[in-house]
């Protein structure tokens, strides 16, 4: 099937706008590949020091540079349920690496934060910092030159961009990424989600709270619900740095181990001294970024990636948009409820036919770019398959042709929306971006008073002291990158429910971050230029009148714009929100990161 006319045009101008940053990247990464990896030239001194602990037979394969050696970077930590299965990753790569006659490495770790732990606490505000962290270890980590390939092992938030952007920087390297799958299903989501939101409201206490999240995170692997870790699985596939059907494949189980011993194997032969020579440079290209959107879209996916994807595809030498991810929303279907889209977990969609049928479907519907690289072969149409084990061989079989829940995975034809309910706002506020793909449509316009709040516990508190049973926009400013490091605001997620489902209208305008979990409330999110760039965000008054309209993608002060203008912009004293959990140090973070819209990054 020929891409679609509307794919192809935001491809091919996110081509032409790209064309010099790119041609730059390219050649860099050429450059080095032709320099190559230096283990063979090394100082006696340097070799000496790079594989002192090896054992004897890799000590002589490395010595004699006669095969290629396997990077291993981690984010193992035995506290997160999604990164402890990382445990036991390294001597499985190394058993596989050995078993073709290669080595393998642990290169170096990297910090591995989970925003459901730190949510709403101080750590939050370094989460999004962790991300470009990620990519300065992961420069570090490879930084040795003894590799001629890496495997990357990181499944949550920050982690995989992070490892993605420190990836391109060795752009001129083979490189794959391992997960490691979803813990089984727990309590279901429709039941966490009731449970949260009565404890909001005082109706149950900390004791059901806790018992509810105890059941909902139970065991190693991600969590099970669509947020951003499931979100980066689902991307690392569609832009083929997985193997076909690797991402939602449970931890500890035969086919995982299988999986990640071919992907060891799979990264060892796409080196530059075989004949498969596959960088990773040359994986992401602007076709590929435009089918991880195109997924994203598809499946409902992380807010976070609006933001996220932007910073991975700058670090490849492309300049891609939020025009550009509200223009392909407006032409791709939504195929995918899982929660918070739906009530159903990760688990039933890869059950349902995952990845596979869905690449399968948006393939055929015209989507997606069949003809990019991926670490499994030229073509996309690779992914469109299911991994097996059949007599203990891992095989991938052609995705079933149907869906097995078409409530949880629809076919291209009978998509659950014709579009894929990402939008671009933009009016005299500055500019945001909103999901809708969860929010009612009777629920996608808010025009209320604004209610001004400098941060999420005191919504809460006016909450709780019933000062805004309203209709109202919740206006939760100073959270964006300069500011404090834009945290994720879900505290406000069951409150403003709360309020929706007394029957007011209501909605969120905020500099901040909703992430993964946004939900069935209209949010306004990632507002650019933030609070602390003087921002419209920061002229808003206590009972402006604030529209929201996802249909027509407008975000506006309604009044006399002429005096709005005329305000100076409200200040905060956020000192006592830059000390202590370590925020002291990210001062030099906050002071150079760029804007949401351009990836807020400071690298």
């Amino acid at each position: 099937m020929p891409v679609l006319k509307a794919v192809r045009d935001v491809t091919d101008r996110i081509s032409a706008r790209s064309a010099d940053t790119r041609r730059d990247y390219l050649d860099r990464i050429d450059r080095a590949r032709r320099e190559g990896v230096y283990r063979a030239s090394l100082s006696c001194g340097n070799l000496a020091h790079g594989f002192a602990a090896c054992s004897s037979a890799d000590k002589t394969k490395l010595a004699g540079n006669r095969a290629p050696n396997l990077g291993i970077v981690t984010s193992y930590n035995d506290m997160l349920s999604a990164h402890q299965p990382y445990q036991l990753y390294p001597d499985i790569i190394k058993d596989a690496a050995r078993a073709i006659g290669a080595t393998a490495q642990v290169a170096g770790s990297v910090p591995a934060m989970c925003d459901g732990v730190t949510q709403g606490q101080p750590g939050m505000d370094l989460s999004l910092f962790s991300r470009d962290v990620i990519a300065l270890a992961t420069a570090i980590a490879l930084s040795h030159n003894m590799f001629d390939a890496a495997v990357f092992l990181g499944i949550c938030d920050k982690i995989v961009p992070g490892l993605l952007i420190g990836s391109l920087a060795f752009g001129h390297l083979p490189a794959v990424f391992v997960p490691a799958g979803p813990m089984p299903s727990g309590i279901a989501n429709d039941e966490k989600t009731r449970i949260r939101q009565l404890y909001s409201e005082g109706k149950v206490g900390r004791a059901e709270l806790l018992e509810a999240e105890v059941k909902s995170y139970h065991s190693p692997g991600t969590c099970t619900f669509y947020g951003t870790a499931n979100s980066n699985q689902m991307l690392m596939e569609i832009m083929g740095l997985h193997l076909p059907g690797a991402s939602f494949v449970n931890p500890g189980t035969p086919l995982r181990e299988a999986l990640t011993r071919e992907a060891a194997k799979r990264a060892l032969s796409l080196t530059a001294t075989g004949n498969e020579y596959t960088p990773v440079g040359h994986v992401i290209s602007e076709k590929t970024i435009v089918n991880s959107l195109v997924g994203l879209l598809a499946t409902g996916g992380s807010t976070n990636h609006t933001i996220h994807l932007i910073a991975i595809a700058a670090a490849a030498g492309l300049h891609l948009t939020w025009r550009d991810m509200a223009d392909l929303s407006e032409v791709v279907p939504l195929l995918v409820r899982v929660y918070p889209n739906g009530i159903a977990d990760v688990n039933e969609f890869h059950a349902a036919g995952g990845m596979g049928f869905l690449i399968r479907e948006l393939l055929g519907s015209g989507h997606l770019h069949e003809d990019v690289k991926t670490v499994y072969g030229a073509g996309l149409s690779h992914y469109a398959a299911e991994a097996k084990l059949l007599d203990g061989r891992l095989t991938f079989e052609p995705a079933p042709k149907s869906s097995g829940n078409s409530g949880i995975l629809a076919a291209a034809g009978t998509p659950f929306s014709e579009s894929g309910g990402l939008k671009l706002l933009t009016g005299n506020l500055g500019h945001a971006v909103i999901k809708v793909s969860t929010v009612k449509p009777e629920n996608r316009v808010v025009e209320a008073k604004a209610r001004v709040f400098h941060s999420q516990d005191a919504v809460q508190t006016a909450f709780k002291a019933g000062d805004i049973d309203c209709d109202l926009v919740a206006v939760v400013r100073f959270q964006g990158p300069k500011a404090i490091g834009m945290p994720e605001l879900h505290k406000l997620t069951p409150t403003l429910g709360a309020l929706q489902d007394r029957g007011f209208k209501v909605a969120l305008l905020t500099d901040g971050r909703m992430s993964g979990a946004s939900g069935k409330v209209p949010a306004a999110i990632h507002v650019t230029p933030e609070a602390s760039d003087g921002g419209a965000i920061a002229r808003i008054h206590d009972g402006d009148l604030i529209r929201i309209d996802a249909d027509n993608g407008t975000l506006a002060f309604i009044g006399d714009e002429g005096e709005f203008l005329s305000r100076a912009p409200a200040t905060e004293d956020l000192r006592s929100q830059h000390l202590g959990m370590g925020r002291e140090l990210f001062a030099g973070f906050r002071a150079q990161v760029g804007a949401a819209d351009r990836g807020a990054s400071v690298l």
